[in-house]
């Protein structure tokens, strides 16, 4: 049975529904520590994962991270790495991650279907070597496994996949300006380098235009 995963407040629920038993049959079944080997097959294939994180204030978020298959990539048996690609300059999910390192990540397989959810205590880089491993990334998280465990996929919808977004980084770190950043009144705000690419790359928009753009799919 895992030593973290459940509190108080899980054990009450178990003990009110009666599940405790099978919580911990459960977690001792499918919950371990380090990567298998098949564990590492399965992220590398992923191209994209869900990553939860909490914020100072105990406030936590979500957000979708997306790439080229390998995004995530263990560097041992207890450590994934990932990178941080251009975003809104919000710095949500690593600001988070600066603050209080905890972060969850979810992989899903939509077409088999097939799931796992890992928890992990992670830190910002900006190792050369780590960056050079994921063009276009700004920053790597690396991330030191507490918790792995696969879920249960009956709830999962069967889906399939279309395309790859064309705003993933090529192999020189190179992309599209996303159409966001095309919008009239941010450019001010823009960085020095993206100021005036929104005239070469299909001009400005207005913000109406974006979410037009936003709701046919082509944002």
């Amino acid at each position: 049975m895992s030593e973290t995963l459940y509190r108080d407040t899980q054990r009450a629920l178990q003990d009110r529904f009666n599940t405790r038993k099978l919580a911990d049959t459960v977690s001792s079944v499918i919950v371990h520590k380090e990567l298998t080997d098949e564990d590492k097959g399965f992220i590398a294939t992923r191209d994209f994962f869900f990553l939860s994180s909490v914020n100072a204030d105990g406030w936590p978020t979500v957000s979708y991270k997306g790439g080229p298959p390998g995004l995530v990539r263990p560097i041992d048996d207890t450590t994934l790495v990932f990178p941080s690609y251009d975003g809104n300059g919000m710095f949500l999910s690593m600001g988070n991650i600066a603050a209080s390192h905890r972060i969850g990540m979810l992989f899903i397989d939509f077409e088999t279907p097939h799931r796992m959810r890992i928890q992990a205590t992670a830190e910002l880089s900006e190792d050369t070597e780590l960056l050079a491993a994921f063009p276009g990334a700004e920053l790597v998280v690396k991330a030191r496994i507490d918790e792995i465990f696969i879920n249960c996929p009956r709830y999962i919808h069967r889906m399939s996949r279309l395309d790859t977004s064309k705003y993933v980084p090529d192999q020189k770190g190179n992309a599209p300006l996303p159409a966001w950043k095309r919008i009239d009144a941010i450019q001010d705000s823009l960085s020095i380098e993206e100021q005036g690419r929104a005239a070469a790359e299909g001009g400005l928009i207005s913000p109406e235009q974006y979410e037009e753009l936003v709701r046919s799919g082509k944002g």
